[in-house]
């Protein structure tokens, strides 16, 4: 109970419940969005950039070796868990209104997070190689298929997926991941070793790009858009689609893996949903009045995840 609620209250948590008070309570003025949005457009880059100095490329290399598990998680995350969200967005949309149900298809699309795979994988006694790799591999490949899966799924009405959008997600998040990596064998270890950075670094433009989404759904009126039965019915989905991902990436697992510590790995990392890529890459693809909305499945599916995978963790380990 303690581990779950020092997860519930740590710090990316709070910095995320502060960017939502002061959308609520002081949005970006619409005469402002675009400078808020080259401001969160440059957090991001930062992001991406460490992120690519953060990866040895030993362990991508390590990770191409075991196909079968990584293949597996992959085929998972970007097709079953995609396909669940398309199922609530297809078939949900008389109790939430489109934007949210798309949220919803938005979410299955995203790659694991990788700090929370690696983190409840230890708590939990599993193979902790095989969830920072995968998480790894996973959040490369969602780099580049999940923004092209969610618009040919969503389709031309439902996103505008075009050059302009392409090209700012090159920009934004390829290029300066390509960059880090290509200077992460001289400067890696340095970034590795500066655990303040790190952190700072890690939740600040998560909080900038989330704080510049909601400001523009709390300025579009989202209160009057999304009546409070909507809000209602988005909360209980989320829970059921946790709920799948985690008895799925648990049974899968159990009928892929050879070890219950590789099974483990298999379940975190084919069931935390990544924020760190979801919110740059939402105020990337929408409009401000448009991701602000959509990002709110994943952001409450983050919170609940956070509360769910710490006492899993702790029962799924045998010495605790």
């Amino acid at each position: 109970m303690l581990s779950s609620l020092t997860r519930i209250f740590d710090p990316m948590v709070r910095l995320l419940v502060l960017a939502l008070v002061l959308a609520l309570l002081a949005p970006v003025p619409d005469s402002r969005q675009e400078l808020g949005q080259w401001i969160a457009n440059a957090a991001i880059f930062v992001l991406f950039f460490l992120n690519g100095l953060r990866l040895p490329r030993d362990q991508v290399r390590r990770g191409l070796t075991d196909w079968r598990f990584h293949g597996a998680l992959a085929l998972w995350v970007f097709g079953a868990m995609l396909l669940s969200g398309w199922a609530i967005y297809e078939f949900g949309g008389g109790l939430l209104p489109p934007l949210l149900a798309l949220g919803f298809l938005y979410l299955g699309a995203l790659p694991s997070t990788i700090q929370s795979a690696t983190v409840y994988t230890s708590m939990a006694g599993g193979n902790i190689a095989h969830a920072v790799v995968a998480a790894a591999l996973l959040n490369i490949l969602g780099v580049f298929l999940s923004a092209p899966l969610f618009a040919a799924i969503a389709g031309g009405d439902a996103v505008a997926f075009h050059s302009e959008v392409l090209v700012k997600i090159a920009t934004v998040l390829l290029l300066p991941f390509a960059l880090g990596q290509i200077l992460q064998p001289r400067f890696g270890e340095i970034i590795t070793q500066s655990a303040a950075l790190t952190r700072w670094t890690d939740r600040v433009p998560i909080g900038i790009a989330v704080y510049v989404a909601m400001s523009g759904a709390v300025n579009e009126g989202i209160w009057d858009r999304i009546s409070g039965s909507a809000w209602i019915a988005a909360l209980i989905a989320v829970f059921l689609y946790l709920a799948y991902a985690i008895a799925g990436s648990w049974v899968v697992g159990g009928l892929l893996t050879k070890s219950r510590p590789d099974r483990i790995a298999f379940l975190f990392a084919g069931t935390q949903k990544s924020l760190a890529m979801g919110a740059p890459l939402a105020t990337l693809m929408f409009d401000p009045a448009v991701a602000g909305i959509i990002l709110i499945p994943l952001i409450a599916y983050h919170f609940i995840q956070l509360v769910v995978a710490a006492p899993i963790a702790s029962r799924l380990n045998p010495a605790s």
